[in-house]
This record gives structure tokens, sequence and C-alpha cells, in this order.
């Protein structure tokens, strides 16, 4: 993993500066499957359970973590800093059956480690030791300084983990109806976004900046690695937890490539398109039309035909999301209604086909030839990053099937 390089335009410490150059990483747990269910409220208690049955593994490595980054600190106001965020992760280990029973569930039974608690645990505890990048710093290290170094690198591989779940609680939580009690996570994501808790995410971040004003460049990259591996473990933590509801999310990252065979189901105009392809093959009819009068038919012809989809288009909207008291339903977080998602799209899919039906009968594009329609497709302009995406997806090594449907010109395959 490269360097993230350091730099001070973000302002703020050190993890403030690392946690905001990790959007993209903070934003794929808000839509892995778990977190989806999580904040529509289905998710299956037991999926929940086995996942908050991981947090002893988490709490008893921070617990030793810290008591590490203790001895490793020379100034006596950051032991003691130290000290209070242990004995909070003590008091948390010894309440955690009576916590789980506030949030209105039963304590789960004992569970071994998950494989993505042992790489992020093992991966605290080989960094709290003083390896670090898979090198052992010399035992012979024992300078105050030396050692400062070590409890930076240790509280930057716990502080995204923190922050992590309050910042999930809060984006959870302003989806959801303040009134609503029915929301059976309700609690959990109270919890995580409590004074409490965000004090101890803070004082995390304050202390990992305080033991860093004194590192070389080099030195912040290493912070900024190891907060970085940090977040990227935490993220296949929550991506790994199981549900067993059916659930849709972008493709944001690579499943077990032996296991999947992954079709693509892409939408062309104006999604890969900056431009609906269909205006652009009418303006070229309109030009190459024979003469001013039948051009100006066509224009006609055409304007009523896109005027007729943006009706019908509109109308089926209104009828798929309707508005009550001014509040769009389709912004509410009331689980994820899968029939109810592909009666959609088929309402959506008839409005194009019509579409295309009429444009078909109308003969607005008779007078183009297949050299026309190349030409046409040289220039159209893509959205930003599309071309991309596809070159990266011809780069995998596995099989993936594309098919890529215009609601012009048909399926492409």
């Amino acid at each position: 993993m490269g360097s993230l390089e350091v730099d001070g335009s973000d302002g703020g410490g050190i993890a403030k500066r690392v946690w905001n150059k990790l959007k993209n990483e903070r934003a794929l747990t808000l839509y892995s499957p778990f977190i989806v269910c999580l904040a529509s409220g289905n998710l299956d208690p037991c999926s929940f359970l086995h996942c908050i049955s991981q947090d002893v593994y988490f709490l008893q490595a921070f617990a030793r973590a810290y008591e590490l980054a203790e001895d490793y600190a020379d100034d006596d106001e950051d032991k003691e800093a130290i000290v209070k965020l242990r004995k909070r992760v003590l008091k948390r280990l010894r309440n955690q059956d009576a916590l789980i029973s506030e949030w209105g569930f039963e304590p789960p039974k004992e569970s071994s480690r998950d494989n993505a608690t042992v790489k992020y645990t093992e991966f605290l505890m080989e960094t709290a030791s003083g390896k670090v990048g898979g090198e052992k710093f010399s035992v012979n290290i024992v300078t105050p300084f030396e050692k400062t170094k070590l409890a930076a690198y240790t509280l930057s591989a716990i502080s995204p983990c923190m922050r992590l779940y309050t910042f999930i609680s809060k984006e959870i939580q302003a989806l959801l109806d303040p009134e609503d009690n029915e929301h059976i996570y309700k609690k959990w994501l109270s919890s995580l976004s409590s004074e409490k808790f965000e004090e101890s995410a803070s004082r995390i971040e304050d202390l990992l900046d305080k033991l860093s004003v004194s590192l070389t460049g080099e030195e912040l990259n290493v912070v900024e690695r190891l907060y970085h591996r940090a977040m990227k473990l935490e993220l296949e933590f929550i991506w790994s937890q199981s549900v067993v509801q059916q659930t849709i999310v972008p493709f944001s990252r690579l499943h077990k490539i032996a296991e999947d065979n992954l079709v693509i189901f892409c939408d062309f105009d104006l999604t890969c398109t900056a431009i609906d392809s269909s205006a652009v093959l009418a303006e070229l009819a309109i030009v190459a039309a024979p003469d001013v009068s039948e051009s100006a038919d066509i224009r006609t012809t055409w304007d009523d035909l896109f005027s007729q989809y943006l009706q019908d288009y509109q109308q089926c909207i209104e009828h798929i999301m309707p508005v009550e008291a001014g509040i769009d339903k389709s912004l509410r977080a009331e689980g994820l209604d899968y029939e109810g998602l592909c009666k959609a799209l088929e309402q959506i899919s008839d409005v194009e086909k019509n579409a295309t039906l009429r444009m078909i009968g109308s003969n607005v594009l008779k007078g183009l030839n297949l050299a026309d329609v190349r030409r046409a497709g040289e220039r159209l302009a893509f959205q930003e990053g599309c071309k991309r995406f596809f070159q990266d997806v011809a780069k995998l090594k596995i099989r993936v099937q594309m098919f890529m449907c215009c609601h012009i010109v048909g399926p492409v395959i």
C-alpha cells in the first residue's frame, strides 16, 4: 500500500486529515448488505447478534493494545489518557451482556472469531507489539521518543474503528423518523452516536494528534498507512457479515473470484452517455432530410415524440413514488421491497418500449444509414468515469457477461 502523503490542506490534526482522505472507504460501509439491512430495520436479529458477538474479541484486543501503548507513552498526561481509554474498554467488556439486553436482545452465545475479526485483531496486536509493515522494531529501541512513536502507531490502528461506527450510526439516524420507535436497532444506533462514544472516539484522535507532533514526515506516512490499513480491515469485517434478506447494493467491491459469475446489466442513455442518443440521431435525420419542408416535418414529429415520452415518464415516476405531505417515500428507511422494485422497473421499461415503438412507427429515422449512426456513436459524450469503469471491468481476470440496452437500437451484447 503506497503512501497517502501528508499535507495540511484539510486542516486539523493527522487523525482528521486521514479520515477526510478516506471518504470512499467509509462510503463503502454504508452500501454493504449488512448496513443497508440494518438501516432499514429489517436485518435478521441472528445476523445482528453474530456481529455483536465479535465485539468481545475487538474489545479484548483494544484493552491489550492500550496496555502496551501506555507503556510506550513517555508523558504522564498521555499515560493517564490511555489508562482512561483502557478502563472504558474494560468496563464495556464487563457490561457487554447488560448493554445488549438494554438494546432489546438476548446476549449471544459464545462464538469463535470470524476470519475478518482475526485479521483486524492480529494486525492491531502486531502493530501494538512493534511489528509494523512486516518488520519488528529492534529490541534496542528504549528511548522515550522511539517508544512514543510506537504509541502513535498503536492508536492509529484503533482510531478509524471507533470513528467509523459513530459515522455509520449518525448517517443512518439522519434517515430515520425521530418519532418512530419500532426500529429494533434504534437503541444500538443511539449508543454509537452517544456523547460517551463520541467522546472516546475524539479522545483517541486528540491523543494520536498529540503523539504525532514530533514525528518525521516518513513516520507520519507510517501512521497514515496503518490508519488506512485498519480502515480497510474494518470495512472487510462489515462486508463479511452475512444477511439472509435479498439486498440490492451498488457494485463496489470484488467478491470471491473463484465462486462468483458476475453479470453486469447497464442502461445506456443518460447512464453511460451524458446526453440522450435518440436526440442525436433525430438531429442527424433532420440534417439529412432532402429538403427544408421534410426537415421541418421531422423536427415537429420528433418534438411531439419527445414531449409524449417526457409526459409518460413523469406520470410513471409519480405513480411509483407518490409524494405525501411533502415527504418523498423513497427517502425513508422502510426496508427493501424487492418485488415492488421489480414491478417499478417493469413499468419504466414499458414506458421506454412504447416510446421506441412510437419512434419506429413515425419513420423519423428513415433517412439515416449505418455509417451515420456509427459517426453519431463515435461523437457521443460519456459520463465521467464510464469508460474507465468498463476498462477496469475488462481487466478483471474473471468471467463477466455484460448486457447493455439502448431503447433505440435494441440490446447490445
